[in-house]
């Protein structure tokens, strides 16, 4: 990882901490996660005009999933080149620390990730780390659904979401660390082992008491003493949900009192609840229970 410090404390991802494609001229961005507090990832929706640049090493991994296609790419690995044609849904994946020589033959609508290596090392767990090969042109569905859903995120960006970013985030650092782990050690955190009552019990008054507020799984994790997948994957086995899908949940159900037992505003209600705003309430709420705020209040 050359003399990078990947596993330090950090703020959030930005163009500073990317491999520097995306300050190129060739480049139109349409969207990025800038601003929305992401310490472990930052992604990038653009399109991208043919170019042959080299750039220097980056402190986060790189991912990028083509979008169009197919189209040739080169990339350069010490004296060796090689060249792909990459049909929509490759992926190039580019490991955080090395000097990146690449050329795009053709015009092509990426979605860039960029990940901070320490994410990846708590996804992987105990028993050493785990390095990142270069990929050119694979093909992983389940990654692609990932990073589609992670711009999906940026793109409908609402405060409420920051768990669910943080959910997708750490699966993905997760099956990259599965696909690329040489000589992994048994499983010591087994998806069938849940958390302990008293860590569910912090993990519930948290989100309880954050109800209205963003609420990212590394607090949630924190309050039990665990890494971020480690809680996860334990919270999922004890509650068959998600950390996101028991928060909405909660959510949901305090939007179903308040809207029952009171006369406020469902704006208000929708706030007071974590909902960014009365249209989030009404879709999560038709989503769930096919009605809507104000018809659960006539009905109730």
């Amino acid at each position: 990882m050359g003399t990078f410090d990947l596993g330090a404390p950090m703020s959030e991802l930005g163009l500073l901490d990317t491999s520097g494609i995306l300050r190129q001229a060739w480049v139109r961005p349409e969207r990025t996660s800038s601003g929305l507090g992401w310490e472990h990832a930052y992604v990038s929706t653009q399109r991208e005009r043919p170019y042959h640049a080299t750039f220097d090493a980056a402190p986060t991994h790189l991912l990028i999933l083509h979008l169009g296609g197919p189209v040739t790419v080169r990339r350069r690995t010490g004296r060796s080149m090689r060249t792909q044609r990459i049909p929509a849904g490759g992926i190039f994946l580019h490991p955080a620390g090395r000097a990146l020589d690449v050329e795009l033959q053709g015009g092509l609508d990426t979605v860039h990730l960029y990940l901070a290596d320490s994410v990846l090392q708590q996804a992987h767990g105990e028993g050493g780390t785990v390095e990142l090969a270069e990929e050119l042109g694979s093909s992983d569905p389940l990654i692609e659904q990932l990073v589609l859903a992670l711009d999906g995120v940026v793109r409908h960006w609402e405060p409420s979401a920051r768990t669910y970013a943080d959910h997708l985030v750490g699966t993905l650092a997760a099956r990259l660390a599965h696909a690329h782990a040489a000589g992994r050690p048994a499983e010591r955190d087994s998806a069938s082992s849940g958390l302990t009552g008293q860590q569910l019990t912090s993990a519930h008054e948290l989100m309880e008491t954050r109800l209205s507020e963003p609420l990212p799984v590394a607090e949630l994790a924190s309050a039990t003493g665990l890494s971020a997948s480690q809680f996860t994957r334990r919270f999922r086995a004890s509650t068959g949900k998600s950390p996101h899908q028991f928060l909405l949940q909660l959510r949901l159900d305090h939007a179903r009192r308040l809207l029952r037992t009171t006369t406020l505003p469902i704006a208000d209600v929708a706030v007071r609840c974590g909902f960014s705003h009365q249209e989030h309430l009404t879709r999560v709420m038709r989503d769930k229970l096919g009605t809507t705020p104000a018809a659960f209040r006539r009905a109730a």
